[in-house]
């Protein structure tokens, strides 16, 4: 079968579109016909050695996925073949024609949702639904200001605040980005290319800061973010799409009475799998009643992985990117 493989930590262009063995299921595991996957932003990081973990090399990239139910093991008989899922691997693995896993990671679909809506589910809305349900503890009527918000992560955030019952505060870098967050729900936006990030937040709540930020982007944004907080705010910490790590004036936390809180989906997913699948099931809930919907940019073929990851890494995409093998 054909597969994505990164042989060594190097850059993007490095990766190579390759034949590999098909895998075969252990007794435990079921093989999936990849129709689509999602394309995220540590799956760059991954490959070029910059994320927290590092995979043995070489490895197949790739960690969230959508298709069809090919095999299974003599143990692994709870889905059946031909059942439509999707699914979240170990963080590699999804850039390939078929994948081996344990159908505890699978999750079926309806007939009524695309492979490709099902592939960009999982990583951007199931982070930020843990970042604002379980991290953030968002209430009903709170403020909620999302950075990067026209990105696949940032659009959740609006969709799920909205869902949440939030009034939700989106800032981007651009007119035409905004658009977008303003079409996903925003209640309001801000354009940090032409707008003062910590004034325009002060005026919008009326000088009481917002109630808990999502961000994915650090460098300046976060900077003003930690400015802006309101009491017993929760300012929850998703990435570094800017591709600077900021440092916190601590002592505003203490003078603000707010909470910094970092947020990891993967470690969730492996230490709290019964909440992870009450999330899933909420989230499929608000996908059949439109609540949250997907956002998908363009599709790449599975050969053109690099050019996808590229832009990505460029910040270059709204919504999400999926590639199709």
């Amino acid at each position: 079968m054909k597969a994505i493989v990164c042989e060594e930590f190097a850059p993007l262009d490095q990766l190579k579109y390759t034949d590999v063995p098909e895998p075969t299921p252990q007794e435990n595991e079921v093989v999936v016909d990849i129709k689509a996957a999602g394309v995220n932003f540590p799956d760059g990081l991954l490959v070029q050695g910059l994320y927290q973990v590092k995979p043995p090399l070489p490895f197949i990239p790739g960690m969230e996925f959508s298709g069809v139910v090919a095999e299974q093991g003599a143990d692994a008989k709870v889905l059946a073949t031909g059942t439509r899922v999707l699914g979240l691997s170990t963080g590699t693995g999804a850039f390939a024609e078929k994948i081996a896993c344990n159908p505890k990671t699978l999750v079926p679909i309806p007939d009524t949702m695309s492979h490709t809506d099902a592939a960009n589910l999982l990583c951007a809305h199931g982070t930020a639904h843990h970042a604002l349900k379980q991290r953030g503890q968002l209430k009903a009527g709170e403020t909620l200001l999302v950075l990067g918000a026209a990105g696949g992560t940032g659009i959740a955030a609006v969709q799920i605040g909205k869902a949440m019952g939030a009034n939700v505060i989106a800032a981007c870098s651009s007119a035409e980005k905004l658009a977008i967050a303003k079409e996903n729900g925003a209640d309001e936006l801000i354009n940090y290319s032409d707008q003062d990030l910590k004034s325009t937040v002060k005026e919008l709540t009326g000088g009481k800061g917002v109630d808990v930020v999502y961000d994915p982007v650090g460098g300046e944004a976060f900077d003003s973010c930690s400015r802006s907080m309101a009491r017993n705010g929760r300012l929850l910490v998703i990435g570094f799409a800017s591709g600077t790590i900021p440092k916190l004036p601590i002592n505003l936390t203490l003078v603000k009475e707010y909470s910094v809180v970092g947020v990891y989906w993967g470690s969730f997913t492996q230490h709290e799998p019964a909440v992870f699948a009450e999330n899933m099931k909420e989230l499929m809930r608000w996908y059949s009643e439109d609540k949250v919907r997907l956002v998908t940019d363009r599709e790449f073929p599975l050969s053109e992985t690099s050019a996808a990851l590229a832009k990505v890494m460029n910040r270059d995409v709204k919504g999400k990117l999926v590639l199709i093998p």
